[in-house]
């Protein structure tokens, strides 16, 4: 989608199965893009409390009944812990037609274990959002399943373009795109903060230090995005012979940064090909 491109509306009904903070953030971007309508959505969270909350916030139905919810529904959202996630699929699965189309952002759950639990010929698109899309800057990447085609994964991917950019790839990256992109935020986090923290070190205010270190981080990320530069060719226009910024990268590359970045995402690879085994 370019642009000059109007997002067209979301059709039909949705149904929230797990209506926490990322679900909840992904229907409110809907609503206030004019994308999608209160009356086409109700959602289910485990408490009673926690559903009134979510319908006076949100202006939705809501309740903790979720075979009540997926009736009738175009789209099913699961978003429902991981460790919980088998439970509630068998007890979705009598009210789950192969009409309806279920989209899972729950972590580490596999096509393959989706299906297995949901009657056969139902289309199933996976997809993986990350913390940034509660502001507008999420990446999601998102995949389909045995049945889900072009247009099941062009209404999934509708869903997410709400809160930022959307990447489609085979389902085998998806426990890469778990670590990087969704993991990934808490790792620049510690970036940013040994940023401020530095800044503080050689005198900034800390307020100023974390605005600074934030804003240039958001800086760079553009720039890596809309020139289309490799991060080293941007690196090396920053880099002037015998300058400042040259010493600073030396330390990095003593500190083990690099390494320990690369070691930080295989690691959280592993992890996610962990969480949901059976």
């Amino acid at each position: 989608m370019t642009s000059a491109e109007t997002p067209a509306a979301i059709a039909g009904r949705i149904a929230v199965v797990g209506a926490g903070k990322m679900a909840t953030t992904l229907i409110k971007a809907l609503f206030d893009a004019g994308r999608l309508e209160r009356q086409n959505v109700v959602a289910t969270t485990r408490h009673a409390s926690s559903a009134r909350e979510v319908a006076d916030r949100l202006g939705i139905a809501a309740s903790t009944f979720n075979p009540d919810a997926v009736h009738g529904a175009d789209l099913i959202l699961l978003a429902v812990k991981p460790q919980a996630l088998g439970a509630v699929l068998e007890e979705l699965r009598p009210h789950v037609e192969p009409r309806q189309l279920v989209v899972s952002i729950v972590a580490s759950a596999t096509l393959a274990f989706i299906e297995r639990h949901l009657q056969s010929g139902v289309p199933v698109v996976r997809a993986m959002p990350n913390t940034p899309s509660l502001v507008g800057a999420g990446m999601t990447v998102v995949c389909a399943g045995t049945h889900a085609g072009e247009d099941e994964l062009a209404r999934a991917r509708a869903l997410f373009e709400a809160v930022g950019r959307v990447m489609t790839l085979d389902e085998k990256h998806m426990d890469a795109v778990t670590a990087l992109s969704a993991s990934g935020p808490a790792f620049l986090y510690v970036v940013l903060e040994s940023l401020a923290e530095g800044g503080v070190k050689v005198g900034l205010p800390r307020h100023v230090a974390t605005e600074l270190a934030a804003q240039t981080a958001l800086g760079a990320a553009r720039m890596v995005l809309e020139t289309g530069e490799h991060p080293a060719l941007l690196k090396d226009a920053v880099t002037t012979p015998a300058g400042c910024t040259i010493d600073g990268l030396l330390r990095l590359e003593e500190g083990g940064l690099r390494v320990t970045l690369i070691k930080a995402v295989v690691e959280a690879t592993r992890r996610a090909g962990e969480l949901i085994t059976s």
